[in-house]
């Protein structure tokens, strides 16, 4: 069985890390390299970077952050926002990033997943999925685009089975109605799509607790839990999440610390 990962995901606008609620209101949550450096000391799993307007915006993720990250840093770097093609994931790679996520170009042409992971391998090749429950049907979900703006007509469920069939390693899974609100991962709907494909599926959006990674991977059935708001505005540390979920008898991975 695969050790489950602590995964911290960093938010970028504009060269700075901001957190916010459900996609909007975001807020200045300081440097992102000296967030990655913490984060690295306390020995986290992967880092997640996503380029939150990258993709809206139509520009490259920042590749400089990315690459002093990479100098400074030993955890692994999943990057994420405004990726199109595989020549800027050839770019990102090189720049020091391990992983990539790609979301709304992988909607817009499903067989970039396949393209991509042909020349990179799948385990380097995340499809990241934004899913909100639907207004008039709260016992249904739809998947979303360009930073949560756009309903794209797929289902969560089918679009990540069709996504590892094209090649994607891995699921990263947010639920933008819980995104920020610290209220819990909705578990429903992790746990529809992690049963639903054989790769790992990250769970993210809505971490308020310790529990709440522990439920993530004892009641949603993911691989890796990620999280960033109950890092940045809690005293709770990767360093608590790991012994908290240790002592549940969850399978985590240790690091040496820095």
């Amino acid at each position: 069985m695969l050790k489950v990962r602590i995964i911290p995901s960093l938010l970028l606008k504009e060269g700075r890390c901001v957190k916010g609620v459900r996609f909007t209101s975001f807020r200045d949550t300081g440097n992102p390299v000296t967030a990655a450096r913490i984060y690295d000391a306390q020995g986290a799993d992967e880092l997640l970077f996503i380029d939150i307007l990258a993709s809206k915006e139509n520009r490259k993720t920042l590749f400089d952050i990315i690459s002093r990250t990479a100098e400074e840093c030993f955890m692994p770097l999943c990057v994420g926002g405004g990726i199109k093609d595989t020549d800027d994931i050839r770019k990102l790679l090189l720049a020091g990033a391990d992983k990539v996520s790609i979301n709304t170009a992988a909607i817009e042409n499903p067989k970039f997943i396949n393209d991509a992971a042909e020349i990179f391998g799948n385990q380097c090749i995340v499809v990241a999925i934004d899913v909100k429950r639907n207004d008039s049907n709260e016992d249904k979900y739809g998947v979303f685009s360009h930073c949560g703006t756009k309903q794209t007509g797929l289902d969560p469920v089918e679009w990540a089975k069709q996504a590892v069939e094209q090649g994607a390693g891995e699921i990263l899974l947010t639920s933008i109605d819980q995104e920020g609100t610290r209220t819990g991962y909705d578990l429903d709907l992790i746990k529809s799509v992690a049963d639903a494909v054989e790769v790992p599926v990250i769970a993210s959006g809505g971490v308020g607790s310790l529990q709440d990674f522990a439920d993530g991977i004892q009641k949603g059935h993911a691989s890796a839990v990620s999280a960033g708001s109950i890092f940045h505005f809690t005293d709770q540390s990767i360093i608590k999440a790991r012994t908290y979920l240790a002592e549940a008898g969850i399978n985590v991975r240790s690091r040496e610390l820095r």
